[in-house]
C-alpha cells in the first residue's frame, strides 16, 4: 500500500513494515536502540525484507518494531535516485561500538561499497539512538547528527510515535 504525502514523500508498506513484536513476546532485555535504514539502489523493498529477516535471526539483536518506508528525495548528494528509508526499533546487548561494528559488517553483507559522500547505496544503516547514551568521537556519534533535519527520519519517527 502507499500513502503519498506530499509532492516528494510517499509512505509504502510492505510484509514487514511496518511491524512489531508481539505483546507477549516484547519484554526488553539488554539497551533499545533506534536504527535508520535506507537505500536507493536496486528492490530496496524487497533488501529491507531481506534485512529483516536476517536480523530477526541475528544472536546480536533483537527486532522490536519497524515503520513503513519513506519514499523520498536524496539529500546531499542529490544526482542520484530517490530512497527508501524506515525505522527499526532494537533491543540488544551490544556496547554501541559494538553495534556499530556489527551493522557496518551487515551493510556490506547486503553489498554496501563506501563511494560518495551521501551517495547511491544499496543498504545504509545508522544507530539514530541508543536509551539516553550520548556518544561523540571519530567513529561514532549519538544521536545521530542531524537527524532532527532530515525527513528520512522525522516521518518515521513521527509514525511510532502515532503508534504508541
Amino acid at each position: 500500500m502507499k500513502k503519498l504525502l506530499d509532492f516528494e514523500h510517499e509512505l509504502v508498506t510492505g510484509a514487514h513494515y511496518p511491524w512489531r513484536i508481539s505483546r507477549r513476546y516484547e519484554k526488553i532485555t539488554g539497551h533499545k536502540a533506534v536504527l535508520g535504514i535506507g537505500g536507493n539502489m536496486g528492490n530496496v523493498p524487497r533488501r529491507f525484507e531481506h534485512l529483516f529477516w536476517y536480523l530477526k535471526h541475528s544472536p546480536y539483536l533483537r527486532v522490536l518494531e519497524t515503520t513503513p518506508m519513506l519514499y523520498n528525495p536524496p539529500f546531499g548528494y542529490l544526482e542520484q535516485p530517490f530512497f527508501y528509508n524506515s525505522v527499526m526499533v532494537v533491543s540488544t546487548t551490544l556496547t554501541p561500538g559494538e553495534l556499530l561494528r556489527y551493522l557496518m559488517r551487515v551493510e556490506k553483507r547486503f553489498g554496501r561499497r563506501r563511494t560518495i559522500k551521501d551517495g547511491p547505496r544499496t543498504l545504509d544503516i545508522d544507530i539514530i539512538f541508543y536509551e539516553d547514551v550520548a556518544i561523540d568521537t571519530k567513529k561514532l556519534t549519538i544521536p545521530h547528527p542531524g537527524w532532527m533535519h532530515r525527513n528520512s527520519v522525522i516521518i518515521p519517527l513521527q509514525w511510532l510515535k502515532g503508534r504508541s
